[in-house]
């Protein structure tokens, strides 16, 4: 828009903002309903469309993580400290393998907002843009471009495991790893998806988990504000059917109301297999194009869980303002890994693995006076669970709600109101398909050049005139900012008028 270019917004739901947004799930209690922490938003992404100017802040630029024991115990860290149940020689060798980590990550940083390049090409910016990466790695040293290469296929478990004797921080860290990802402690490749996370940065700080003010609303109405100020205009209620084409080539799109927009350009942020399968449709493509996006990997595997509450709870072991931060219930690798399994086989876990937020302990717009609301992310939980959703979801909300109890004695009998998102839930209500918000896995066979399918990997796609500008396309999941940014570069300079 600030180039110049009519842009006109189409949102499906009554408001925008996708699965980045505050509701009230029970009178008088607001949460982020489904993203719920500020991680990756790209620091390019905040200062060219000024956000904090349009209204965005931060009620914790920096949470504290605790990681809870079932023994009572916790451990917590913070800014590469640790304290609390900490064993042996593990603040040393955790200073030591973060800083390893976030050095590795930083080559990774400088990709986030680059057109990846096609392999085979032949062009000058193709080759540059290897090269680069080639550059990146080199810059490293040899030792540690030697260390990044033997590690980065490696499973988290390994690692973790050779340099950190404390269970409790070997099983953050495999959080930080596995969040949003079929995927378990024990799944190659997920040393990359830890360094995908750590390439994120809040304010400067790298590999930093913030709370916005207001929840995660607020990151989008200032996105939108921005918009709207740069002359975008933006609809709500406005469900897209299909993508029209004509000529092999998109002309705009059809909406659900029958309503035909036209258009030059249409640019997508729903998920690959949403966008080409359902919008546009096999008959506009190439059957080998179809069937690597029909093989692309979007297995959700995270549910959401809200709870009102009559007051703030009591974990034990934790001192009130320790429950202020981010909590996780994933007390070792094998604890992660079992829950895994269960996923496996259409199963949820026994004992899930949880992360807890009490936003209201820091932000009081969110609940009424004196009460208060919980966010749980809860892995693992099958989208395509074997006795249905419709059927487990009541029950298996009151199975968290037990669970959390064991560490918050007494948290049943605060409880107003609860509400569970399974996967299922996660995609009608936002449209991510298969419930996956990171519209598919973040694995090293669907990222960078790989991101979606080869030939839609660089935000256009084999229809003249459509592209990809969501979390489906490079560099991938999570509140970012950069695929669309990418996006828009990209669009701006094929389609130049």
């Amino acid at each position: 828009a600030r180039a110049g270019r009519s842009v006109l917004v189409l949102e499906a739901r009554d408001r925008l903002g996708g699965a980045a947004v505050t509701e009230e799930f029970a009178p008088g209690f607001r949460v982020s309903s489904c993203a719920h922490l500020l991680f990756h938003l790209h620091p390019k992404v905040v200062r060219d469309l000024k956000l904090a100017k349009h209204g965005l802040s931060l009620a914790n630029p920096d949470l504290t993580t605790t990681v809870l024991g079932p023994d009572g115990h916790a451990l917590h860290f913070q800014d590469g400290q640790l304290w609390g149940q900490v064993l042996g020689n593990d603040p040393v060798a955790y200073q030591a393998l973060r800083q390893r980590l976030h050095k590795f990550a930083g080559v990774l940083t400088p990709l986030l907002t680059q057109v990846p390049p096609r392999l085979g090409s032949g062009a000058a910016a193709d080759s540059q843009a290897l090269l680069k990466i080639g550059w990146l790695l080199r810059k490293l040293g040899k030792r540690d471009m030697q260390e990044f290469l033997r590690i980065v296929a490696m499973n988290v478990a390994d690692l973790v495991e050779d340099e950190i004797t404390s269970p409790l921080l070997q099983g953050a860290l495999c959080w930080d790893a596995l969040l949003g990802c079929h995927m378990g402690p024990r799944s190659p490749g997920s040393v990359l998806t830890l360094l995908y996370r750590l390439t994120g940065q809040v304010e400067g700080q790298q590999g930093v988990t913030a709370l916005p003010a207001g929840g995660m609303g607020t990151v989008t109405a200032a996105m939108t504000r921005a918009a709207t100020a740069a002359g975008a205009v933006t609809r709500c209620r406005a469900p897209v059917a299909r993508v029209r084409i004509e000529g092999e080539r998109a002309v705009g799109v059809t909406l659900a109301s029958g309503e035909d927009i036209s258009a030059p350009v249409v640019v997508s942020n729903a998920d690959p297999k949403r966008t080409f399968l359902q919008l546009v449709g096999p008959r506009h493509l190439d059957g080998g194009f179809v069937r690597r996006v029909h093989h692309l990997r979007l297995r959700g595997n995270m549910s959401k869980l809200h709870l009102a509450l009559d007051g703030a709870p009591e974990f034990t072991g934790l001192m009130p303002r320790e429950a202020a931060g981010r909590l996780l219930i994933c007390p070792g690798v094998d604890y992660l890994e079992n829950a895994f399994n269960h996923a496996k086989y259409g199963e949820v876990s026994a004992r899930p693995a949880m992360e807890i937020t009490l936003p209201s302990l820091q932000d009081s717009s969110l609940a009424p006076t004196g009460k208060h609301v919980l966010s749980a992310l809860v892995a693992y939980t099958p989208y395509d669970l074997k006795a249905g959703w419709a059927r487990t979801a009541d029950q298996f909300a009151d199975y968290l709600v037990t669970q959390l109890e064991a560490y918050a004695p007494g948290l049943s009998k605060l409880v107003r109101a609860k509400e569970l998102l399974s996967p299922a839930d996660l995609e009608r209500r936002f449209g991510l398909f298969g419930g996956h918000w990171h519209h598919g896995e973040l694995a090293i066979d669907q990222l960078f050049m790989l991101r979606p399918v080869p030939g839609a990997a660089q935000y256009n796609t084999p229809v003249d005139g459509l592209y990809l500008c969501g979390a489906g396309a490079h560099p991938g999941g999570g509140v970012m900012g950069a695929a669309g940014l990418n996006a828009a570069r990209r669009i701006l300079d094929l389609e130049a008028t």
